[in-house]
């Protein structure tokens, strides 16, 4: 009987082990998983010409239709008109959504958000000044991951560091 105690409780203190050291692998798991914050990306741009007052548009892959655009009321960011950042050595940061297919109508973002409806596609099509007015243009992360994103682009800007960003044109 005594060495059944024995037995039973050095089984019993050995399992109790065993389930602290997973629960700490676990835990261990847990914090090394990759998390993905949301969030808009930081986008910088280089254009043509200047297209920084105009509104810009999503074309498709073969520049002949509007994919994407926004709605009158759609061209404001934190309150007012969502012009893009002017960044360094005429980069600029966007502040809109734009993305590798963009084109830029003929009309500022006043003129735009002063329009009584949303034109249709079709009629922002023949609006659209430019179908490849990209230069340069990289994804630079997420815009929480900077604590003074204009300052610290423009400083990898300055130096030509890119290397941490993504070229998308």
């Amino acid at each position: 009987m005594r060495q059944f105690i024995l037995l039973s409780s050095t089984f019993l203190f050995t399992l109790v082990i065993l389930s602290c050291g997973s629960t700490k692998k676990a835990e261990n798991m847990k914090s090394t998983q990759n998390v993905q914050v949301p969030g808009p990306k930081a986008i910088i741009y280089q254009t043509k010409e200047d297209y920084s007052k105009l509104v810009p548009v999503i074309l498709s892959d073969d520049k002949k239709t509007i994919e994407s655009y926004p709605d009158v009321k759609d061209v404001y960011f934190n309150g007012s008109l969502a012009y893009p950042t002017q960044l360094h050595k005429g980069y600029w940061l966007d502040n809109r959504g734009i993305g590798e297919n963009v084109a830029f109508l003929k009309l500022t973002y006043e003129e735009y958000s002063k329009l009584q409806k949303t034109p249709s596609p079709e009629e922002l099509m023949m609006m659209v000044t430019e179908t490849q007015p990209i230069v340069n243009m990289y994804s630079c992360g997420l815009k929480s991951s900077y604590m003074d994103i204009v300052k610290e682009l423009n400083t990898k800007i300055d130096t030509d560091d890119f290397s941490s960003f993504i070229k998308i044109k």
